[in-house]
């Protein structure tokens, strides 16, 4: 749609008042038999507003009643409320005969304006037996089919409770042997250590454990002498030797920093 289009209602019966009346379900469904001509029921205005259903509608089918029919309730008092601050309408729908084209677009039906709500009223049923009947009826058509079943033999439980899952168990192991990490001599961890930094410039702090099954307290001792922890820049959070402990090239961007560069 490439613009927007105000319709303008003026004149099309927004002066006419109408009564916005809530019904119940099964009230409505009885009025969609009716012909187009034909009559539901009537309204009388009195002391108050009440509603009495074509007796020919009263008459209803429920199922599973066999040998007496439903009636439902002829009498409707209305319960009435106020419209208040709101601005409501009512509009119709009808289905075009020709082709409509508002903005452009095709439009298979078209919508008119009955009116302007004046009153809003709750049509409700008076209480009797026949209508305590239709209600239990509804209650029990919504219920779930529950089907019983003759079983040949027990069934056994699948799904046993366990004191503990496999992956808790594996968990609770590594910790411990985590914990039982024993002080190697200090040699024997240099030249680990030494030996990893050979293959790579950079570790994390958990590689190195994992590299010499060493306590982190011992071990985070041990690399502060030979090592540092970059605090910054692209390898941040990984330890690497200090330049005296280094065997390995310089990389260019060190070569760069260096004083005794050209």
């Amino acid at each position: 749609m490439s613009g927007k289009k105000e319709v303008n209602l003026s004149g099309l019966r927004q002066n006419k008042g109408v009564w916005l009346v809530k019904v119940p379900k099964y009230l409505s469904q009885q009025w969609e038999k009716v012909t187009e001509k034909g009559e539901v029921g009537k309204i009388s205005i009195e002391k108050y507003v009440c509603f009495t259903l074509n007796e020919e509608l009263a008459a209803m089918t429920a199922a599973g009643e066999k040998e007496e029919s439903l009636q439902a309730p002829r009498e409707y008092p209305f319960t009435m409320h106020t419209v208040g601050a709101q601005t409501m309408a009512i509009f119709s729908q009808t289905d075009a005969d020709a082709e409509c084209e508002i903005s452009g677009l095709f439009v298979p039906f078209i919508f008119s304006l009955e009116g302007t709500v004046v009153h809003r009223a709750e049509c409700r049923p008076v209480v009797s037996d026949s209508y305590m009947k239709l209600k239990r009826l509804q209650v029990e058509s919504v219920k779930p089919q529950r089907l019983v079943q003759q079983l040949d033999r027990a069934v056994a439980t699948v799904f046993r409770p366990v004191a503990n899952h496999d992956f808790n168990l594996e968990y609770e192991k590594k910790k411990k042997s985590d914990g039982k990490m024993v002080r190697a001599d200090r040699q024997l961890v240099l030249d680990l250590l030494f030996s990893a930094f050979e293959k790579h410039q950079y570790y994390s702090f958990k590689d190195l454990v994992d590299i010499t099954k060493q306590p982190v307290t011992y071990l985070k001792e041990i690399m502060r002498e030979i090592g540092v922890c970059n605090r910054k820049g692209a390898h941040k959070s990984t330890w690497e030797l200090k330049p005296e402990y280094r065997h390995y090239q310089p990389s260019e961007e060190e070569e760069q920093k260096s004083p005794n560069s050209i």
